[in-house]
């Protein structure tokens, strides 16, 4: 007889075994630890233990980072997961669909921005009145003189 998947993998996993599972170093999974973005339940020996569903997290934790997602709003994603069960299909679909529009809009801005950049790069005007990347329409000259911040839209 054939043994299944199951019988193969350790029901929990240590921080090493999650680790070498998720391509995530050790002092990162506990850095998401102390965040609360996954947990760990303590054995007899007060070690680590990570529920095979922690490796979903790590994995949706890392694909969010390169999206640029902060970890604040991943956190606040997974505070909205049930509690009593690991996250199931509809409960990922539903945050990816959070993460949707965010994602969006900054596409949409970083489009603008390179689209501008190209007839901006050689201007050489460094206008700071008239520049349409860094003060559109002399918007920080509304607030007075002196040094502005100059990140806005």
């Amino acid at each position: 007889m054939r043994p299944t998947v199951s019988q193969h993998l350790p029901r929990e996993l240590t921080v090493g075994q999650l680790s070498a599972r998720s391509g995530v170093a050790v002092t990162a999974l506990r850095f998401y630890e102390t965040k609360g973005l996954i947990c760990s339940q303590r054995n007899a020996g007060n070690q680590r233990r990570y529920s095979r569903d922690v490796l979903r997290r790590v994995a949706l934790i890392k694909t969010a980072q390169r999206l640029g997602i902060p970890l604040a709003t991943i956190q606040a994603a997974f505070d909205s997961l049930p509690q009593d069960r690991p996250p199931n299909l509809d409960d990922w679909n539903r945050l990816s669909e959070c993460w949707k529009a965010d994602l969006d809009e900054r596409i949409h801005r970083l489009t603008a921005l390179r689209d501008q950049l190209n007839g901006c790069i050689g201007c050489g005007c460094l206008s700071m009145e008239a520049c349409p990347l860094r003060n559109r329409g002399d918007t920080l000259g509304e607030d007075g003189a002196g040094p502005r911040l100059l990140d806005q839209d």
